[in-house]
């Protein structure tokens, strides 16, 4: 009777469908794919720089006041949550504000919350054309000068798994903790 019901409950094992990830799956979608920019470094970067490693990639601007420092905060805060699987995770931000964050600037910013995160930009033309690609919105909003405007811009997480394609996105909010958990089975090759 034993073993009747232990095949049983490996049967009904294999019939229940795979445990969800935390963030919205998005392995089906036909965007996401391309990515053309230079890092805070000076080199040029795609998708295909990062194969064999998990890759978080978010769309923010130095001089926002809010989202983009608790957002960064929070992947400091992931990278340590993965332990020595952080050596096997890339953190990518994509300015949305050009004119502004200079290489020189998000070299400063973007390693001040981990010295492995990568700071990318582009001219214009360029940012909007990634920003399309991953579908993401932004609007530069009026400030008191020419220069003191704040960029409003879609304020989640891209995740792409080891083999370079976009599996994952991360509402803003979501907690480093169950973000490490989906990296962790990306890594593991699920």
């Amino acid at each position: 009777m034993r073993v009747l019901l232990f095949c049983l409950a490996l049967l009904l094992g294999a019939c229940s469908p795979p445990a969800k990830f935390n963030g919205s799956d998005l392995k089906n979608v036909d965007w996401g794919r391309e990515l053309a920019l230079t890092g805070h470094d000076g080199k040029p970067y795609g998708l295909g720089s990062f194969k064999g490693r998990v890759v978080v990639l978010f769309f923010g601007y130095t001089q926002c006041p809010d989202v983009c420092p608790i957002t960064m905060g929070g992947m400091r805060e992931l990278m340590a949550t993965l332990g020595a699987d952080a050596q096997r995770v890339q953190v990518l931000f994509v300015t949305v504000d050009p004119e502004r964050d200079t290489p020189q600037l998000l070299a400063q910013y973007v390693p001040s919350f981990h010295p492995s995160f990568l700071g990318l930009y582009g001219d214009s033309a360029m940012t909007a054309k990634v920003a399309a690609e991953f579908k993401i919105f932004f609007r530069k909003q009026p400030g008191s000068s020419a220069t003191s405007y704040t960029v409003d811009h879609t304020a989640g997480s891209y995740v792409f798994d080891p083999a370079g394609r976009l599996r994952l996105y991360f509402r803003h909010g979501e907690t480093p903790q169950r973000m490490a958990q989906d990296l962790k089975r990306l890594l593991a090759g699920e």
